[in-house]
């Protein structure tokens, strides 16, 4: 489990395509701390620590999570967001996150209101329904709060703290970002038969 708020940003050292694609990170993270095993959210999918060394660690990523993510997008210097697995007693400071990855969405509009940046962006058609208004997304790992909802486009506000402390500052028009709907939302949705 994560919260959505983000702690270092990476960049991806080396990647090698196999049975599985293997990334290589470079972190701030102290991996000495960090356990064979452990998940870490590497654009807010939730991938496991298969090797690590002084300011570095490893995943593997299966078909189904390139499938369903960007991950297969990075390239060699491309930075992401990275944030370590909740531990008892840790401060929730976004909201629960899983790392379980819906999809793709594409920033669709960006225009500045203030220090702030407000994006647009579009989901796939099915995932709408459970975006609302005051809710939480979670865009790359980032939890935000969505401003206005149209059909299956939402809009986000993003202040500059949030721009230069994850990979969100600086993105233009047609990128694309990995995205999780709020959990609670796809709960509710399976209880009134709607999923």
């Amino acid at each position: 489990m994560f919260t959505g708020i983000i702690t270092d940003i990476g960049t991806v050292r080396k990647i090698e395509k196999r049975g599985d694609t293997r990334f290589e990170f470079n972190t701030a993270f102290d991996t000495a701390k960090i356990d064979l095993g452990a998940s870490i959210a590497c654009n807010g999918a939730c991938m496991t620590v298969v090797e690590k060394g002084e300011g570095w660690f490893a995943i593997e990523a299966s078909t189904e999570s390139l499938s369903l993510t960007t991950l297969g997008e990075l390239v060699v210097g491309a930075r992401l967001n990275l944030e370590q697995s909740l531990r008892m007693g840790d401060e929730l400071g976004g909201h629960i996150v899983s790392g379980h990855v819906d999809g793709v969405a594409i920033l669709t509009a960006l225009h500045p209101e203030g220090d702030s940046v407000r994006m647009t962006f579009e989901l796939p058609d099915e995932f709408g329904r459970y975006v609302a208004r005051k809710g939480s997304i979670t865009l790359d790992g980032v939890s935000l709060t969505v401003n206005e909802v149209d059909d299956n486009s939402f809009g986000i506000n993003v202040i500059s703290h949030t721009q230069n402390n994850t990979t969100l500052g600086g993105r233009k028009a047609g990128d694309r970002f990995n995205f999780e709907i709020d959990m609670l939302a796809r709960y509710v949705a399976r209880m009134v038969g709607k999923d």
